[in-house]
């Protein structure tokens, strides 16, 4: 109890001779003495520290840091996993709900074997009238702010391979969550921003296309995804073309839109006839975000792009000025270099129509024919709209699919007014029929 006693009055004494010091010597010594003393120690002991800091504003100038940004959307991994506070949210574009980091929060991350800790800090900002304004300080009522903490032994690690890393992670973060959206031209000529989201249900496991060809096209898509290497170390610009030709109602938009949810990539539809000349199709095409489509529909149906084999007169098409020449400059001359991952896809009816020069690789790289629904096909909607595999009347359904020219979408009509599987399939066996009968009386 006595050394109880004899320590606290130990300890008051101490605090009661500091208070007394720091008393006088805010009395008697000098701000700019103390500042000098203050900023002394905090050299020495920033010099001593083995670990450095980097601060990461949220903007630079007038503008949003990009690096913020990216460090923003790349904690909303890991956020998850080490902050004791976190915030949710979700936009109206974004596929499902991200999770941020909360002020004042920190998050532990690790990169090749270096302990890396990222905090984030949000501070109310002092008013500041000042002419050279910054959107750190003065046009905010918060500053915030990354702080990026790690060993100091490791800063080139860090500056040369972990920035960039997050930086590019970040862009794929953000690129997954992303809604595709679906971009027209509006009046001015220019692509309407942000774009229309693009609520197409369709996707590779639900398309209705003969089965061996959509795995050429999905192996196809993995490989052009993946070959950024490739086009660089082949002096390539990163594109790929697609002509997607055949009959009507053979799915060549559903097939447009199981790529785009596949790579999750947004849609370019351009009208060639809204475009006045080629100048307006070049800064339509430099305006394009990378890792897009752009997508022309019947192209040998919107304007008149006159096949160079064929002789006669120029073809004219009024006010629009849009050439073959032009339009091949652009996807495939030094124009098409200006953007990465891009995919060009035309569709037509009859490509017979179109120019050689715009078939040929470099600018459709892969043709494909949709054409009349095989089996293959046939099983794929059978699934989709009955939820059936396999049936006694599908080797009859076969055989007729050989003989008879009708579309998946003619299909797909039949199918949807089934509500009893086993007369249904009785209906398409005579719905084919009919048609066998048909093609045959006008043979």
């Amino acid at each position: 109890m006595s050394d109880s006693k004899t320590l606290l009055t130990a300890v008051a004494s101490i605090a009661a001779s500091a208070m007394l010091l720091r008393s006088i010597t805010n009395e008697f010594v000098p701000n700019e003495v103390l500042e000098y003393f203050h900023s002394g120690f905090h050299n020495l002991s920033r010099k001593l520290s083995t670990r450095l800091t980097v601060v990461i504003e949220e903007f630079q100038g007038m503008s949003r840091n990009q690096v913020f940004e990216a460090a923003e959307a790349y904690l909303t991994t890991k956020a998850t996993l080490s902050a004791q506070r976190i915030k949710a949210s979700k936009s109206e574009n974004d596929k499902n709900l991200s999770f941020g980091v909360d002020r004042d929060e920190e998050v532990n991350d690790e990169f090749e074997g270096i302990e890396i800790r990222w905090k984030y800090i949000c501070k109310q900002a002092e008013s500041i009238r000042n002419k050279h304004r910054d959107m750190n300080s003065s046009l905010r009522s918060e500053i915030r702010y990354y702080e990026l903490c790690f060993p100091k032994k490791h800063k080139e690690k860090i500056f040369s391979s972990y920035f960039p890393y997050v930086l590019e992670r970040a862009k794929d973060i953000k690129q997954e969550n992303e809604a595709v959206k679906l971009h027209t031209v509006d009046y001015s000529c220019y692509w309407k921003v942000p774009g229309i989201k693009l609520g197409h249900p369709m996707t590779f496991k639900t398309l209705a296309i003969d089965a061996e060809l959509k795995r050429e096209i999905v192996n196809d898509l993995d490989k052009f995804v993946k070959g950024k290497e490739f086009y660089k170390r082949t002096g390539k610009a990163w594109k790929r073309g697609y002509l997607l030709y055949g009959p009507p109602g053979t799915g060549k938009s559903s097939l447009i839109a199981s790529m785009s949810d596949y790579l999750n990539y947004d849609i370019y539809d351009l009208d060639l006839t809204t475009v006045q000349d080629n100048n307006e199709l070049k800064h339509l095409i430099l305006a394009m975000s990378n890792r897009s489509m752009l997508v022309i529909e019947d192209i040998d149906c919107t304007i008149k792009l006159q096949n160079r084999e064929e002789d006669g007169e120029a073809v004219k098409n009024g006010d629009n000025k849009v050439t073959l020449s032009g339009l091949l400059n652009v996807i495939d001359g030094l124009w098409s270099s200006c953007g990465e991952e891009r995919i060009f896809i035309f569709t037509t009816n009859h490509k017979e129509k179109l120019d050689p020069a715009l078939l040929r690789p470099g600018r459709m790289d892969m043709h494909i024919h949709l054409s009349y629904c095989n089996f293959s096909a046939f099983e794929q909607l059978a699934f989709n709209y009955l939820g059936i595999s396999q049936h006694e009347l599908f080797h009859q359904i076969e055989g007729l699919l050989g003989e008879v020219q009708v579309t998946p979408a003619e299909i797909a009509g039949e199918l949807i007014k089934i509500s009893d599987v086993g007369e249904g399939l009785q209906d398409i066996v005579k719905f084919l029929h009919s048609k066998k009968m048909l093609q045959e009386q006008t043979v």
